[in-house]
């Protein structure tokens, strides 16, 4: 193996979204020798941008799930936005709903349609915040992502139904997936983890069976399914495990799962 590819969220950070002392370690001895680390992620490139520059590792990132990919001296390599009638349309599929927030990564922003403390709570490792925007009224280009949040996982059915909505009137022209139970995501037409992975491998010089991927999520399933090795974590998606069942399932990132098992493959 040559490459390694991490999801963040429920995955590579802790539960408190931050990166240990040990994984940075981890990955700081992976690069020594010369295996390539690669950031596998929903979140924005900003963001990531600042937790590897923290790590001081250079590694590629996959961004907004395969919506942005950036090589390890931060240059953009691959963009694919959603079309810009198309996300004017996705961004008001939700805008009068209480329960939901719309959310849209737009270059190298972040908007939101209403005010969201809980969603900050991710981003306490980095100084990344979001704008307020109106969904009837904002710039369509260069959107890497929308995506729509709830405050509690007890409304996954509500947001069900809204992938269903969005499935239903735009069918292939766009990708959506679930991250967590209470975060759906919208990207453009095959874009994915995976899609984006096989770009950076194959930029590093190898093919998708030199590289092992660690997932928790149904936003990791084409990235888990097209490496060498997939990874889920024990505390991921349960509907992530039934589908890819001959996977192997190893610790949660409560105890640093990926970084203890990549030393026992690595070092």
């Amino acid at each position: 193996m040559h490459v390694v590819a991490s999801d963040l969220d429920g995955t590579l950070l802790t539960p408190e979204h931050s990166l240990s002392p040990y994984t940075k370690q981890v990955l700081q001895a992976l690069r020594k020798k010369d295996i390539h680390f690669v950031f596998a992620t929903g979140r924005h490139h900003i963001d990531v941008a600042q937790m590897r520059e923290n790590m001081e590792i250079d590694a590629f990132m996959i961004t907004s799930n395969g919506a942005r990919v950036h090589d390890s001296q931060g240059n953009l390599v691959f963009s694919q936005s959603i079309t810009p009638s198309l996300a004017s349309e996705i961004a008001q599929m939700s805008m009068d709903d209480p329960l939901i927030y719309t959310h849209v990564y737009r270059g190298d922003d972040w908007l939101i349609n209403k005010e969201d403390t809980f969603s900050l709570e991710f981003f306490r490792d980095t100084q990344f915040t979001y704008q307020l925007f109106n969904p009837l009224d904002f710039s369509t280009d260069d959107i890497a992502k929308i995506y729509f949040t709830t405050t509690d996982d007890a409304l996954y059915p509500h947001l069900v139904q809204l992938k269903n909505r969005l499935e239903a009137k735009f069918g292939n022209k766009i990708s959506v997936a679930f991250s967590t139970l209470n975060c759906l995501e919208v990207m453009a037409e095959n874009v994915s983890k995976g899609s984006a992975l096989k770009k950076v491998v194959e930029k590093l010089g190898y093919s998708l069976k030199d590289s092992i991927a660690f997932g928790d999520g149904m936003n990791d399933y084409e990235m888990l399914k097209a490496a060498g090795k997939g990874c889920i974590m024990e505390n991921g998606s349960s509907e992530l495990k039934a589908l890819l069942p001959e996977l192997e399932v190893i610790g949660s990132n409560a105890q640093d799962a990926v970084p203890h098992y990549l030393s026992k493959l690595f070092l």
